[in-house]
C-alpha cells in the first residue's frame, strides 16, 4: 500500500531529496597550547603546577565538594589521590584537559576539556568542566568558555560544537543556554554515573551561529560592561536578544 508520503517522495525533484553539500575537508585537531584572555588563561593541565590549588579549591569542605556532584569522579580524600587523577588526565589526548588560570593571581581555579573530537565531521564537545567556587558565576568563567568556542570555530574549523550534561543538572543547562548553545533533546538512560542513571541533555552551537555568538561574547566581556563592583551592566542573553531583534 502506497502512502501519501511515498507518493510525495516519488513526485519530488531529485535535488529536493538530497541534503546540502558540505566541504569535506577535516577539522584541525585540538592541540596542547595556551589560550590567553583578559581575565583568565587556559593552559595545558599540569599536575606539578595546578594540583595543589585545584585540590584545595574543590575538596575538604561540603561547599567545595559540590563541584563534583555531576562529574564522573571526585571528590578526593587526599592530595595524593587527586594528583594521581590529574596525572592521568594530563596524559589524555581525548579528552584534552586545560587548566583555567586566574591572570591576577596565577592560581588554577578549575579545568575544562575538548573531547569526542571527530575530524571528518568537524565536531567537538566541551566537557569535564570543573570550576571551583572561586571561579563559578564570574566573568572569568564566561571568558573561559568564550576562549574555547573561539578556538574551535576560528582555529580548528569545526561545524558543530557540543555541550552535554545530566538532564537533572539545572545549573549546567542554564549555562549552556546562556552561552548560546541550542537545546536538542534528551537521551534517556544514556549512562550510569556513580551508580545512578543519567539521562543526558544535548546542546549544540553551529558554525553559522558563531559570528553572532562571538560578537555578543565580546561585547559582554568588555570592561565597560561592568561597574566598579564587577557587576554586569548588560546580560549576555540580553545582548544576544537585542542583536537578534
Amino acid at each position: 500500500m502506497t502512502s501519501a508520503l511515498d507518493s510525495a517522495s516519488a513526485n519530488a525533484s531529485p535535488a529536493s531529496l538530497h541534503a546540502p553539500e558540505v566541504d569535506t575537508h577535516p577539522a584541525h585537531r585540538p592541540q596542547r597550547l595556551t589560550l590567553a584572555g583578559r581575565r583568565i588563561t587556559l593552559a595545558p593541565l599540569d599536575p606539578k603546577k595546578h594540583a595543589v590549588a585545584l585540590y584545595h579549591g574543590s575538596n575538604g569542605e561540603p561547599e567545595r565538594e559540590r563541584v563534583w556532584t555531576w562529574l564522573f569522579d571526585g571528590p578526593y580524600a587526599t592530595l595524593q589521590d587527586f594528583r594521581a587523577s590529574l596525572e592521568t588526565k594530563a596524559r589524555s589526548e581525548d579528552p584534552l584537559f586545560f587548566a583555567v588560570i586566574d591572570n591576577a593571581t596565577g592560581r588554577a581555579l578549575g579545568y575544562q576539556t575538548l573531547m569526542r573530537f571527530d575530524a571528518a565531521n568537524r565536531v567537538v564537545e566541551v566537557g569535564n568542566v570543573m570550576y571551583t567556587p572561586a571561579l563559578q558565576r564570574t566573568a572569568g568563567a564566561t571568558e573561559a568558555q568564550y576562549l574555547f568556542a573561539s578556538y574551535v570555530f576560528d582555529t580548528l574549523g569545526v561545524r558543530r560544537y557540543e555541550w552535554k550534561c545530566n538532564a537533572l543538572n539545572a545549573p549546567s543547562r542554564r549555562a549552556a543556554e546562556r552561552l548560546g548553545f541550542a537545546f536538542e533533546g534528551i537521551f534517556r538512560q544514556h549512562m550510569v554515573v556513580k551508580g545512578r542513571n543519567r539521562d543526558t541533555a544535548w546542546y549544540a552551537m553551529l558554525d553559522g551561529e558563531w559570528p553572532a555568538r562571538k560578537a555578543a561574547f565580546e561585547r559582554w566581556l568588555r570592561l565597560d560592561n561592568f561597574d566598579d563592583a564587577g557587576r554586569q551592566r548588560q546580560s549576555l542573553a540580553g545582548i544576544r536578544s537585542r542583536d537578534a531583534a
